[in-house]
């Protein structure tokens, strides 16, 4: 089947469903004071149940007749980015499912929250009202928010849209998503902002010098490529973003074991996450020269596939020494870097389901940071733990170059020991030119469990944090 990404969401609504509940948003230290001036009605459910409106807990009140009169949602003295999706699974089991889509909810009027607060929780709905149902036969439903006066809509829309887009690539599965289609959704994402794409594929690669792209990509059937959108006007600061679109990994030659296998169709994740990135971007019409560059393959095992030991020469002109086929990713990026140093950019970031050290030492939910200006480390910090999407900085330590330095070529592209998330981003920072600003993220774009506004499957890791750095930096 055909995938189709960059769906509107359904989150929200303009016109009040048949089954309308109006929520009362209150924080738990004013709960006491506003419980008082309650009927008995009211004060009865409450005590029975022993709600007191901690951070997203919610209670839904009968009038006397019995029917839903209204919701109370409770806060923290500061709404978190995720609270309204936890009020949102609060709600839900006390429904049908059957009938979710008749329901819609809206916020009392006399609710005490400021515009960022209010933005804050109609995004994190829209996060909670998501779920992955391309190949099911019946689509799960959700209730929709009524749009309050003055909120900004756009910007919400921005943040919902471009995380689920994130999510719906990675969690398409390879056989419906691979090179081409991943082409064909940043062709949708250009039309829709009238950015320009540019393509390079197949044996093309070898002709425009692009050859660490087309050796790994080679062994499948389906053509790698070199994917670019362009946007934004000349004269403005020129940020480059690459992301790796591994669509399958197999491993290679150095093939992988099968429970690692797995969910290898997400090691697109980092070419998903510069997509969705963008798209905000854009979206919010930052004063910015955009370049996204998206080295598009599939590791697959065949006659043609690269092998361990081969030496090839990259973009940049170094010989690297491939001593493990399942450190591809490494390999695509270091011609699309390289390839986006030519332009002298002001910064290039670049996302990539890279390592499974970054895994070990940082668990799933957090990406390894690296950048070239130590400076900006404490700055991605405070924006990450602001926003709730954590980052943790990682040393670039310049003396553990000598791991991949020894080799029969000039670079090794895996060492094969303990440490390889630093390795690998001393490999890629080989291919940044001294005085181009770069930042890499080592992403997992998976959530393991699901929790509330963050389900199962696919997940945005580092994407918001980087976003608010740009649009503070460059807004």
């Amino acid at each position: 089947m055909a995938p189709v990404f960059f769906k509107e969401s359904t989150a929200f609504t303009g016109r009040k469903r048949k089954t309308h509940i109006e929520i009362i948003p209150l924080r738990e230290k004013d709960f006491s004071a506003w419980l008082k001036t309650q009927s008995k009605v009211v004060k009865t459910q409450v005590e029975r149940v022993a709600f007191e409106a901690k951070a997203g807990k919610s209670i839904l009140i009968l009038n006397a007749e019995g029917d839903i009169d209204f919701a109370i949602a409770g806060l923290g003295d500061t709404i978190g980015h995720f609270d309204f999706a936890a009020v949102l699974s609060d709600l839900i089991p006390a429904f049908s499912k059957s009938n979710l889509n008749h329901i819609s909810f809206s916020l009392s009027d006399n609710h005490d929250l400021d515009d960022e607060e209010l933005i804050q929780a109609y995004t994190a709905w829209g996060w909670a009202c998501y779920s992955f149902d391309d190949y099911k036969a019946e689509a799960q439903s959700f209730p929709a928010l009524y749009w309050t006066k003055g909120i900004d809509k756009k910007r919400v829309l921005s943040a919902v849209e471009s995380v689920n887009v994130l999510r719906d690539l990675v969690n398409t599965p390879a056989n419906d998503l691979g090179p081409e289609e991943l082409e064909g959704a940043v062709r949708t994402l250009a039309k829709a902002h009238n950015a320009k794409v540019s393509v390079i594929k197949g044996e093309q690669l070898i002709k425009a010098n692009f050859p660490l792209v087309y050796t790994v990509g080679q062994a499948s059937p389906r053509a790698p490529r070199l994917i670019e959108l362009n946007w934004g006007k000349t004269s403005h600061p020129k940020l480059t973003l690459v992301g790796k679109g591994v669509v399958f990994d197999t491993g290679g030659l150095d093939i992988k074991p099968s429970q690692y296998m797995r969910l290898m169709k997400k090691d697109m994740g980092g070419a998903a996450h510069v997509i969705a990135l963008a798209k905000m971007i854009m979206d919010a019409g930052l004063q910015l020269r955009l370049k996204v560059i998206i080295p598009a393959v599939e590791n697959a095992v065949g006659g043609a596939a690269f092998r361990p030991g081969d030496i090839i020469k990259s973009r940049k002109g170094l010989f690297i020494e491939n001593t493990n086929t399942d450190a591809e990713g490494r390999l695509i990026l270091a011609d699309a870097l390289s390839y986006a140093c030519e332009d002298n950019p002001d910064l290039v970031i670049d996302f990539a389901t890279l390592t499974g050290s970054a895994r070990a030492g940082l668990g799933p939910d957090i990406p390894a940071f690296f950048c070239n200006n130590d400076t900006i480390h404490s700055e991605i910090r405070a924006v990450s733990k602001d926003i709730e999407d954590p980052v943790w900085p990682m040393p670039l330590y310049q003396p553990y170059r000598k791991h991949i330095e020894n080799s029969v070529g000039e670079l090794i592209n895996s060492t094969g020991s303990p440490g390889d998330g630093i390795y690998s981003a001393l490999f890629l920072e080989s291919f940044i030119e001294k005085d181009v600003e770069w930042m890499h993220l080592d992403v997992f774009s998976w959530e393991n469990t699901g929790r509330p506004g963050r389900p199962r499957g696919a997940a945005d890791t580092g994407m918001r944090t980087i976003f608010e750095y740009v649009r503070k930096r460059y807004g």
